[in-house]
């Protein structure tokens, strides 16, 4: 694995994500788990929305890949990717979750805090192009922010969100400004209806990985 400068930014920007995430490296150390738990080791995965690499951190120190292949619509986050990972074994594609060409070809797709930017049409499109993606039995993992069933919950679970990020030293005026965000620059929806449309994109099963304040994990078999 190269280790260059690029390693410093995604470091410098995982960093920033954790002062707005709660128990953000949980998102990957549950992944890695999960598909340990899996009867056979995988062999080809995909990483859509991949950013500075911070999946395949976790994702190949832990698991002998023969493919690993970033995605971003972002070149300058596949450029960080590619300086920290560039190796036999991984390609780097730039491109759209919502835009994906590939059938029939990972053991594992997984997207971390990804899928909720779009509507929910565009949601649907890539849940579906995931699907596609995967070969038969293949697993899909997810994390995203999620919406709560009540205007009460909601106030509550922003409330102690921005609390969480007050706690980690950001200032008032932005953790009201992440916060503002909800449902205007992302769009959650509810726990139910993320496993509904994953059953309606195809998948055999359809579970909830991990919870915790307004994010959560899914995983779904194809």
């Amino acid at each position: 694995m190269n280790d260059n400068s690029s390693a410093f930014n995604s470091a410098e920007y995982d960093e920033k994500i954790r002062q707005t995430l709660p128990y953000y490296d949980d998102f990957f150390m549950n992944i890695v788990s999960a598909v340990k738990a899996c009867q056979n080791p995988p062999k080809s995965w995909l990483d859509v929305g991949c950013g500075t690499g911070k999946t395949a951190e976790y994702v190949l120190k832990s698991f002998d890949v023969e493919r690993f292949v970033f995605c971003d619509n972002s070149e300058e986050m596949l450029n960080i990717a590619r300086g920290r990972f560039s190796a036999e074994n991984t390609e780097f594609v730039i491109g759209d979750v919502r835009e994906l060409a590939f059938r029939n070809e990972f053991d594992i797709v997984t997207a971390v805090q990804v899928n909720h930017y779009f509507s929910a049409e565009g949601r649907k499109l890539a849940v579906k192009n995931c699907f596609e993606a995967l070969k038969p039995d293949g697993i899909f993992i997810s994390f995203e922010n999620f919406a709560p069933y009540s205007e009460v919950g909601k106030r509550l679970y922003l409330d102690r969100w921005k609390n969480f990020q007050l706690e980690q030293g950001r200032s008032p005026a932005v953790c009201e400004e992440h916060i503002g965000r909800y449902n205007k620059e992302y769009f959650p929806i509810t726990l139910s209806e993320q496993l509904q449309l994953m059953r309606d994109c195809g998948f055999k099963a359809a579970e909830i990985l991990w919870l915790s304040y307004m994010q959560a994990g899914f995983l779904g078999i194809k």
